[in-house]
């Protein structure tokens, strides 16, 4: 295989984690991090669908390495998102939930991601580097300190807001600050693709950071006749009678073409580094928000979205923050690599900043997995795995090297609070709580909760 390092960095003799030695913007690689949204990670032929058809996407498993153990930010959207761009964890995070904070022009935005939090973009743009968000943000709304051109981005277009991205025929997306008017007319993804497109050929002379964060396959379930009759047919279905989301007679077609059309569309990214000449010097990282949705009549059991694990979108089991994690580098990563290294989403600023030679920002959580990448250097592992969720009562989780979890529900009052011990590596479905046979690790992990977090005064128990 041909040695891509020459885009890299020239190798420094006893490399040992980091490929590093001076350079220049000429030679550093660019990044394209697409991230699905409420996506499972049974959803792709990766990872043992066999039903739905990702091509593209298994490619990139093919051509690099899949992650067998990785972890989103957090079980729902917007804290996942913060916990990405800022590598903290939900003991950490700035933003731990969905909840909503009025925006200039009047309507509800997700709570703004704070002015002196450092993101990912940060570290790209030390470096010389374009950096683009097109998609979903979620972290901020209009005249608020959370907008992606406060935090490094030089270019967003997309949806603000969550509660805004239900609708594929939105009546406004955002481009920058300026709201573009779409009277519901467009198909918001192929207005969001075309754009991710144009960042790339605008920005090809140059290193780019493309953070593409599409909204397929959340709910609605709705896509294109076109892409539905793919599947038309192909299962037995039972109509969606539109409660919160929009009616949908074919859920199962409906949800199998929005992921094939979303693989479609990864597609399309690659073929356009292709042709202008940039596939070999980027990075291609392809993942999901969290664990799997079952709206707006997506039958996550039917396709078995969420694997072999326990659990959907808000719940702290497995299937609901265990994602599907595919990386492509040609001539770093062999081909067809599977790795088992336990990474998360709050990695990937500390591995960023490993990659580009810079300082990570204080108080970060993330451990860089770059050595897992490029098989060079000693690989650091997580003691731990935190999470907390403030609804449904209030939940909160903590995992240990050894796979030992510990569940807490009902956190929000103390008389109700109850917990469950799982083994992942001996019961990766975590169907037995063992608790009871072993009250002395689950006593443990529970005393290393406070360590893992900090109080937060918009999200507290």
């Amino acid at each position: 295989m041909k040695n891509n390092l020459k885009y890299l960095f020239p190798l420094v003799a006893g490399f040992s984690g980091t490929v590093m030695a001076q350079s220049t913007t000429a030679n550093l690689p660019n990044v394209v991090y697409i991230m699905a949204d409420d996506l499972g990670i049974g959803d792709l032929g990766c990872y043992g669908q066999r039903q739905i058809k990702t091509v593209n996407i298994d490619g990139i498993a093919q051509n690099g390495m899949k992650f067998m153990q990785h972890y989103s930010g957090a079980t729902v959207s917007a804290p996942s998102r913060c916990a990405l761009l800022t590598g903290k964890h939900m003991g950490h995070a700035a933003i731990r939930g969905n909840d909503k904070v009025e925006g200039s022009d009047g309507l509800l935005y997700e709570t703004p991601l704070p002015a002196e939090e450092k993101t990912v973009a940060d570290v790209f743009k030390s470096r010389g580097y374009a950096t683009g968000c097109i998609g979903k943000w979620g972290l901020g709304g209009p005249g608020t300190e959370g907008m992606p051109n406060k935090h490094a981005f030089d270019y967003f277009y997309g949806y603000l807001g969550q509660r805004f991205a239900h609708s594929y025929y939105p009546e406004f997306l955002h481009e920058n600050d300026e709201k573009i008017m779409l009277n519901g007319k467009f198909y918001s993804h192929d207005l969001m693709l075309e754009k991710a497109l144009n960042f790339i050929d605008k920005n090809k002379a140059t290193p780019f950071f493309l953070y593409f964060s599409p909204t397929l396959p959340h709910a609605d379930l709705d896509i294109m006749d076109k892409e539905m009759k793919k599947y038309e047919g192909e299962f037995c279905e039972t109509p969606f009678g539109g409660r919160g989301y929009k009616e949908q007679r074919n859920p199962r077609a409906a949800y199998a073409a929005m992921v094939t059309y979303l693989d479609h569309s990864v597609g399309l990214i690659i073929n356009k580094l292709k042709e202008e000449g940039l596939y070999e010097n980027t990075i291609i990282i392809f993942t999901s928000d969290n664990g799997v949705h079952a709206e707006g009549g997506h039958d996550p059991d039917y396709f078995d979205s969420n694997g072999p694990f326990r659990g959907h979108k808000r719940d702290l089991y497995e299937g609901g923050i265990r994602t599907p994690f595919v990386v492509q580098w040609p001539g770093v990563i062999p081909a067809g690599v599977i790795t088992d290294h336990i990474s998360a989403f709050w990695d990937f600023l500390p591995t960023i900043s490993d990659l580009l030679q810079t300082k990570s920002p204080q108080g970060i959580n993330g451990i860089s997995y770059l050595p897992a990448l490029t098989g060079k250097g000693k690989q650091k592992k997580h003691d731990y795995i935190y999470y907390e969720f403030f609804e449904a009562g209030g939940k909160q989780s903590i995992m240990n090297l050894d796979g030992w979890k510990l569940i807490r529900l009902e956190v929000s009052t103390p008389s109700k609070t109850y917990e469950e011990l799982y083994n992942i590596y001996r019961d990766p479905a975590e169907t037995t709580n063992v608790i009871r046979q072993y009250p002395e690790i689950a006593k443990k992990l529970k005393e290393k909760i406070e360590s893992q977090r900090t109080e937060n005064s918009h999200f507290h128990f």
